[in-house]
């Protein structure tokens, strides 16, 4: 206990010494969120932090995280914090502890795609017969093409990081024509501009760097997968932990398609002496027929014709990476074999993703989604769950400090634990210690509050007076209450709606009905544009859907409502939720609690966290669902809210927004 007390008293000393520096002030639940993180990482026990908006909690792991004897892995879920820790955060923390001995290094790592390829840019793009060429469409695309190879040639000079952050405005399509995919890649030791890489120069800078930055999927990959990409570390602090889970299941799930194994094949033509690429576009040709056959869901049972022709695709595919020559050209070949790279790593793909599928696996859930008049939908393959790969690969061998406002639910943090593989009986309580062993794997949680006091900044109201939401969309009474709200909060209303048709219609409503209020809906325009819009003008309304629901932070008296018009369970057909969600219920437990309320639980407490974003803001959450307030379910959903003051009153709430809308 004693270097435990040492180890809490050196990372209290140092942060209210950074805290100074950078003309902050002392935050109760930063320090206590610090010292407990310092500990985990001394203890290697692991630590699950709620830790409210406006807590400082970046500074509370980053501290630490410095003071640690071996390299810390830091993991986010968006770009958005992620940049903010690179460009702000920790550049600042880094200047506020100077002249101090500490090892202050940091690099940020990306997954491969997120980097400019100089082969890719100097040596030219595969063709449909995989043929490298210079050549790109005329038109904008090629425009901006042209703008992102010059950009890049700029970097590669100053020695910047060639990242799809730091590079000119373009879309996703466009980046594509400047990046490889890990499995396209050369590598380091055969590509001739393996010494100007931007990918390797930032994992060079990361061996040498006390803090490696990340995000879920890539620490999913390395981890979980397997795929070497971190350099090794001892511990990893995961920020917006609440999103871990849907990052890793998003990282460990695959998709297979006629058009790309198709694609594959023809790429294979040039490479491949033999008939195995032929045998493989006769594979898609199959599987196109077999999917066009089958009903769009997913299955529990794989047809046979769908099974047979996924074990055609697969042995087509295996074979004809067993006909592809030994790379063993000279330096002068390069151009060649880059291509011959690129078209395997696509066989490999398919091999790769036909065999899973193929294999059936009561770990996976696999289904077909709708197609359209151009062809069948496409197979998907997820894992049921991912606490066990997640226990196994990840807890067992490293610290991990899970960190976010929403890691309670229900009151406890059990439910999201559990989710990430460790178990109740393993939580340990107080003083108490435990000894960690390959079985056993201690963890504590903590909740270090909020600076903001949400019972007298907050009102939260559920309509209980409405029916209960239908499958038909908005009902009028809805819309009426919608429009009721706004005017009087007279705009300030951000609306988060579970459906695109649900945000558009309400919109059109409110175009109509309050035409002297502007009224902004998702599509708009980009998410930027219609946020930076928004939090310029009060009398201004912002509907969207789930991406509003956790990205937008809009402080201040542009934001003084926040519409949730349903719970937001997920949809009965989703296939992987309802996979789930049947499986916890053959386990013996409560599917609909531990999947499908905790999704709700976990989206409403981050919906209604849009609105306090700082010690200064008021403002109402308005549920439009009257379950919130009747359902058996209802206390385990509002436990998992901030506590704001509760009301079903629809007068008390309108008196208020008019009041907040008048005041200056």
């Amino acid at each position: 206990m004693a270097g435990a007390e040492s180890v809490r008293g050196s990372v209290r000393e140092t942060l209210l010494a950074a805290v100074e520096a950078l003309g902050g002030s002392e935050r109760a639940g930063q320090i206590q969120m610090a010292e407990a993180v310092a500990a985990a990482l001394s203890d290697q026990e692991h630590l699950l932090v709620q830790a409210g908006t406006g807590t400082g909690k970046s500074l509370a792991y980053l501290v630490p995280s410095l003071l640690h004897d071996q390299r810390v892995v830091v993991a986010t879920a968006t770009l958005a914090l992620q940049h903010q820790l690179v460009e702000r955060d920790i550049p600042r923390l880094v200047e506020a502890l100077a002249g101090r001995q500490l090892d202050t290094s940091y690099a940020v790592l990306k997954g491969r795609g997120n980097y400019a390829c100089l082969h890719r840019i100097r040596e030219g793009v595969p063709d449909d017969q995989g043929t490298l060429s210079m050549d790109i469409p005329v038109g904008p695309l090629a425009t901006k093409v042209l703008e992102l190879r010059a950009w890049a040639e700029e970097q590669a000079e100053s020695q910047g990081p060639g990242d799809k952050d730091s590079a000119p405005r373009h879309t996703d399509r466009e980046w594509r024509q400047i990046s490889v995919s890990h499995r396209e890649c050369l590598g380091a030791a055969k590509c001739p501009f393996g010494q100007e890489c931007f990918a390797e120069r930032a994992r060079d800078k990361a061996q040498r760097s006390q803090l490696v930055v990340t995000n879920h999927s890539l620490l999913a990959i390395d981890a979980i997968e397997g795929i070497p990409m971190i350099p090794e570390y001892d511990a990893v602090i995961i920020d917006e932990a609440h999103e871990l889970v849907a990052r890793v299941t998003q990282a460990a799930t695959a998709e297979l398609g006629a058009v790309e194994i198709e694609r594959a094949a023809r790429r294979s033509q040039r490479h491949v002496d033999g008939e195995q690429a032929d045998d493989l576009a006769d594979a898609a040709d199959a599987l196109r027929v077999a999917m066009l056959e089958a009903s769009p869901g997913r299955f529990d049972t794989l047809t046979a014709d769908l099974h047979d022709a996924l074990a055609l695709v697969r042995d087509a595919a295996r074979s004809c990476l067993s006909a592809y020559p030994k790379q063993t050209g000279p330096k002068d070949e390069q151009g060649a074999d880059a291509a011959l790279q690129q078209a395997k790593g696509m066989v490999q793909d398919v091999f790769t993703v036909a065999e899973r599928m193929a294999a059936n696996s009561e770990a996976d859930v696999l289904w077909l989604s709708e197609g359209n008049d151009r062809g069948p939908g496409r197979l998907h393959v997820a894992p049921l769950q991912v606490r066990g790969p997640m226990r196994d690969k990840l807890l067992t061998t490293k610290t991990v400090v899970f960190t976010s406002a929403t890691l309670k639910l229900g009151g406890e943090f059990d439910g999201v634990a559990g989710s990430f593989g460790l178990k109740p009986t393993e939580q340990v309580a107080g003083a108490a210690e435990a000894q960690r062993t390959e079985e056993v794997l201690p963890w504590r949680g903590i909740d270090v509050g909020s600076p903001f006091d949400y019972g007298r900044q907050g009102i939260l109201y559920v309509a209980r007076h409405l029916p209960p939401p239908g499958r038909d969309g908005l009902a009028r009474q809805q819309l009426d209450e919608i429009v009721e709200l706004v005017d009087a909060a007279d705009g300030r209303t951000l609306g988060l709606f579970s459906s695109r048709r649900a945000a558009e219609v309400a919109a059109e409503e409110l175009r109509r009905r309050l035409p002297h209020l502007t009224t902004l809906a998702q599509g708009d325009a980009q998410l930027p544009e219609l946020a930076a819009q928004f939090s310029s003008d009060p009398h201004t309304v912002l509907f969207g859907t789930l991406s509003l629901w956790q990205g937008l932070d809009v402080p201040g008296d542009t934001c003084q409502l926040v519409i949730i018009d349903r719970i937001p369970f997920p949809r009965p057909d989703d296939p992987l939720m309802s996979a789930r969600q049947r499986a916890a219920d053959r386990a013996g437990g409560n599917g609909f609690m531990q999947v499908a309320a905790t999704h709700a639980a976990l989206l409403l407490a981050q919906g209604a966290g849009r609105l306090i974003r700082t010690t200064t803001d008021r403002g109402v959450v308005a549920v439009l669902d009257p379950r919130l307030a009747t359902a058996r379910y209802a206390g385990f959903l509002t436990r998992s809210l901030p506590p704001m003051w509760p009301t079903t009153d629809p007068t008390t709430v309108r008196s208020a927004l008019k009041r907040l809308a008048a005041s200056p």
